[in-house]
Parts: C-alpha cells; sequence; structure tokens
C-alpha cells in the first residue's frame, strides 16, 4: 500500500501517494486547469502532452532546478514544484 506524501505546487499543500509523478501531482492541485505546468513564448496555457518526456511541455522548476520533466520525476516528500503556466 502506498502512503501518502506532501508536497508543494506552487505555495499551495499537495497530498499525494507515494510513487506519483509531478505531472499526475499537478493535476491533482489543478483539476480546473488541466495541469497546466507552462506558457508557450506567445502565452498560451501548456499542458503535458505525450507523457514520457519527449514533447518537453510539462518542464517545470523542482526544488530550484529548472526545466525539470513533471511526467518523469517521481514525487518526494517536501519536494518544491513551480510551474510557469500557474492559471490564477
Amino acid at each position: 500500500m502506498h502512503k501518502p506524501i506532501t508536497l508543494d505546487i506552487d505555495g499551495q499543500h499537495v497530498k499525494v501517494t507515494n510513487g506519483c509523478t509531478v505531472a499526475a501531482a499537478i493535476a491533482i492541485a489543478r483539476r480546473d486547469a488541466m495541469g497546466v505546468t507552462r506558457r508557450s513564448v506567445s502565452g498560451e496555457l501548456r499542458a503535458p502532452l505525450c507523457g514520457m518526456g519527449i514533447c518537453q511541455e510539462c518542464r517545470v522548476t523542482i526544488d530550484g532546478v529548472r526545466h525539470r520533466l513533471a511526467c518523469q520525476t517521481i514525487c518526494a516528500a517536501g519536494m518544491s514544484v513551480v510551474t510557469a503556466g500557474a492559471a490564477r
């Protein structure tokens, strides 16, 4: 059985199951914004597309490291995630 962990996504504490990807955690945290992770050069909202790291649409900053792939990164307790496309 997976135990829950808590991480921070754009200042919001989010509880997810251990083993969850950051992309899934973002989608859980933002049910109304479809897991938006960033904005394009023209300002359009972007979200994970391929789920396997090819499209690069899920890039976020994790624990201060920019351009990490949310779909390929497993959540860790206390992790800090900053999205560039936060719909506020």
